[in-house]
This record gives C-alpha cells, structure tokens and sequence, in this order.
C-alpha cells in the first residue's frame, strides 16, 4: 500500500467511527495505542530482535486473536497493565482508557493498523497521517484541542530564524503536541544532515529535545509523534516530563527555547472552601529566580524561559499583548529582560491564526547574555504583521510564505547589525522599524506595545476587507473583549 492509500484509509475509517460520536481526539488517541503496539511487535522480530518490554498476554498478537466481547474486555486490561510499566510503554498508556464500544469497529481498527508493516514506513510518512489527525483534531472546537495546536507556518518561522544546530539541546516548558521539536528536527536534517556524524545523529535522535507537558492525553500525543518521526526509541526514557515546568527550576540548561505558552493569563487552583464547595483560587509561583512573583501565567513562563537558557542560549516564545504593556509584575519582567538579555526582535502577529478566538499575540525573540552592570539590550526591531492583515482559519489560513518578508528583514543568516529598516519617514508603511533602548525606556511601564501604522479599515471605506472577513474579526473581537471580562469577573470573586 503505498502512503497516500493508506493515509486515506486511516481518514475514511475516522469519518466512520465520526458517526458513532467518536472524535478526532478519541480515534487519535487508540491509533496511538494500536500503532504502538503493532511497531514494538515488529520491532520484536527479524531484523530488530528487539526486547521492546511488552509482557506476552498484552502484545499485538493478543488483540489479533479475539473478537468481539472478549476484545473489547481483553483491550480494556490491556491498556490498564500497560500503563503500569517503566519506559516509554507505561508513558504512552498512563491512564489509557478505550473509546471505541463498539468491538466490531475495533476489530476494524486493528485490521487495518495489523495490514501494514509500519516500522518499514518512511517516517515523514507516519508523520504526515498524525499530524494530520493532530491538525483536524484541533479544528474541533468544542474538544479545546486547539489550545495545544500552534500554526505550523509560523513554528516554521521561528525556527528558520532560530536555526538550531546540530549537538544542541532545544526545549520546550509547555510542549503539547510537539510541533516546535518537530520543526527543529526537520531544519537540523535538513541543513546539516550530511555533514553530521555518528555522534550527533545519536544526539539529535536521543538528547536533542526536552519538554513538559502536564495534560497526559496531550503530552501521550507528544511521545507517539516524536517517535514516529524518528525521535526517541521505544525503550527509551521519554524526556517529556509530565510535570509543571512553573513549579521549580528545569532540571538543565538548554540552547533553545522554542515555546508558546497557554494562552490563559491566570494560574489558578481548584480548592474546597469552609462550606465544602469547590472555587478557583489564583494560584502565585513563588520563586526565588524569577524576577516579580504573579499569577500571570504568561509572566511566569517568560520568567521561567529566561531562566531555562544557558548562558549563551536564545528563545523564541509566543505571548499575548498584555505581556508587553501590563503594569506592575509586567514591567519589572520587561525591564529585567531589556537588561539581562538581549531582547533584540518582536514579531507582532495577526489575529485569526489560533484555534482560540480573537488572540492577540506576538513573539519575542531574545538571547540569554551573562551578568554584567550595563545593560543588553541596545535596540528592539519591531514587524508589524497584525496592521492591515487579514487571516481566517479557514478560508485564508496563514502560510509559511505569508512570513517570508519578516525573515528576509530579520537576517537569520547574517550579523543583526547588517538589518535596515523598511520603515522611514517617507516610507510610513514599511513594517519593520528599529527602536532604541532609550526610547522604550522612557515610554510608560517600559510598554513594548508599539505600533505606527495606520489602520486603513478606519478611514479607507473603498479598501475595506470582503464582509465576511469583517463579521469573523467582529466576532473574534467581542470574543476577546468577553474573555477579559471572564478574566476581571473571576479576579473579583477570588478576592471575595
């Protein structure tokens, strides 16, 4: 069967288990365990001879054999037991459970994954199918799968102007599915795949990638993903912690940090007041290496981000607008990081890109520098690709090729030093300006919130967008501003 059949396959078989209710996450979630258990029975003969740790009444051949009932009630220990084990085995089945009742679908399922012999499949072959049921599943709203899913073209992006090298460690403290691994993954092959020896392969399969990711549903989709794309061996050690990278220090200084963060601003716990009722409480990580103690979730990862690099380690993270304007906590962060690191390049970003509606976000690209008395930062280059942008997530995604200008001025390749302006006095609509460390000094709370194009919707009423892209900004407006409100609402009665 060659990939596309077989990637066709595995999409007509999830339109059919759609009809019985089962979503993109749970038909996503039993691949995960079915393929995995397919690859160790592979692994497990010639020409791997492989002790993959799979005990005999749980392997591959046990499901093959039954049907029925007795499948259904066999699949069900199954995944209990195995989540019990030590490896990778027991990370991809913690707290497994089947979704599929109906045992004859099942049945299906395991024909269809026991028809292909997977480990001789290409790995961007694999990958292509889990991604794609990765990509679909976040479409899916009403699940809140999205909030773990970053637009491939812009990680695509960051990474192109990153550009990870070979025997370099890259992490990521909220990793979900793994998207920004994967990316660097693709990039280090790429440019430097020839040239690596022995070593660094081993290195760039095994040590490369770092990560946290604290939903065990998502952070099981992270594991499978990595190792179909050729990352991790399945009697590895996974290095995807399922612990909450906020709570304490990383247990390692890293080269990169490629992350974006959840979007929600607050941390908060769930705690059993003197009447016995359960209520959210803002939850503060105090921490002795971070700069402002908050429960801003946002200020906390940027905190943490910093803290996370070597010294001579570069970031690139997603944050929404309050990170660059918020006061108190907010600015004690902003001047840390104009004068601990150099935080050299904002790239603003359009709304309608992300799964979750009307987010305004940017991403901050800044390099960990070691102590001294004066400052890092000289100067701070802005894109703005939020102005006068208009994307949908379904009728005008944004594409890699939409960020070509931004990489082309942001000179990934070349001294920063060599960047020139498209923005001048006589050109006002050029979207890339240089401001000085001076100058945002002295603008109010240190605010990083800087914009100088004009919006041409409010007063070009010949060159406004098609209306149907109006009414999905209107909406993701409203929705962003009722977000707020949800936000100062659950402020007040926290402190009540």
């Amino acid at each position: 069967m060659n990939a596309q059949s077989l990637i066709s396959k595995v999409w007509s078989f999830c339109h059919t288990l759609r009809d019985d209710g089962v979503g993109y996450g749970d038909y996503l979630e039993q691949l995960t365990y079915l393929i995995f258990l397919k690859l160790a029975d592979e692994y497990s003969q010639p020409p791997w001879n492989r002790a993959v740790g799979i005990p005999p009444l749980y392997d591959w051949d046990s499901l093959k054999r039954l049907k029925g009932a007795e499948l259904e009630a066999h699949y069900i220990t199954l995944l209990r037991e195995l989540g019990k084990q030590d490896g990778m085995l027991g990370q991809i089945f913690v707290k497994s459970q089947n979704k599929i009742q109906d045992p004859a679908k099942l049945a299906r399922i395991i024909e269809m994954i026991d028809a292909e012999t997977w480990a001789m499949l290409e790995a961007d072959v694999k990958g292509d199918i889990y991604e794609g049921l990765l990509e679909k599943n976040a479409e899916d709203t009403r699940s809140g799968a999205g909030q773990y899913f970053t637009p491939r073209s812009l990680i695509r992006a960051m990474v192109e102007c990153v550009r990870p090298r070979p025997g370099k460690t890259v992490a990521d403290p909220a990793c979900g599915t793994g998207g920004f691994f994967l990316a660097a993954y693709d990039f280090i092959t790429e440019h430097h795949g020839r040239e690596m020896d022995a070593a660094e392969k081993r290195f760039l399969k095994h040590d490369t990638f770092h990560g946290n990711e604290i939903v065990a549903n998502t952070r099981r989709l992270c594991l499978m993903n990595l190792f179909l794309h050729n990352i991790g061996e399945i009697d590895d050690t996974p290095t995807i912690l399922s612990t909450d990278a906020l709570l304490g220090p990383a247990p390692q200084r890293y080269d990169y940090v490629l992350a974006n963060p959840p979007f929600g601003k607050k941390s908060s716990m769930t705690v059993s007041n003197a009447a016995g009722e359960q209520e959210k409480e803002n939850f503060v990580y105090s921490r002795q290496d971070f700069w402002a103690s908050t429960s801003n979730k946002q200020l906390n990862f940027v905190q943490h981000i910093r803290t996370m690099l070597k010294e001579t380690g570069q970031a690139a993270v997603v944050v929404p607008d309050n990170v660059l304007f918020e006061g108190g906590a907010g600015e004690t962060v902003r001047r840390k990081l104009l004068e601990t690191t150099d935080l050299h390049t904002i790239l603003r970003l359009p709304t309608g890109i992300f799964y979750a509606q009307g987010v305004k976000a940017n991403v901050l690209f800044f390099d960990n520098r070691p102590g001294r008395a004066e400052p890092w930062t000289r100067e701070v280059w802005f894109y703005d690709y939020r102005t006068n942008v208009h994307h949908t997530l379904k009728r005008k995604p944004m594409r890699y090729e939409d960020l070509h200008d931004f990489i082309e001025c942001y000179k990934p390749q070349q001294d920063r030093h060599t960047r020139e302006e498209t923005w001048t006095e006589d050109n006002p609509e050029g979207r890339w300006r240089r401001y000085s460390r001076d100058e945002i000094m002295k603008r109010d709370k240190v605010s990083l919130d800087i914009f100088w194009l004009k919006d041409k919707s409010l007063g070009d009423l010949d060159n406004l967008p098609e209306p149907d892209e109006l009414a999905e900004e209107i909406i993701e407006n409203v929705e962003a501003g009722l977000e707020s409100f949800r936000q100062v609402l659950a402020g007040l009665d926290a402190q009540l």
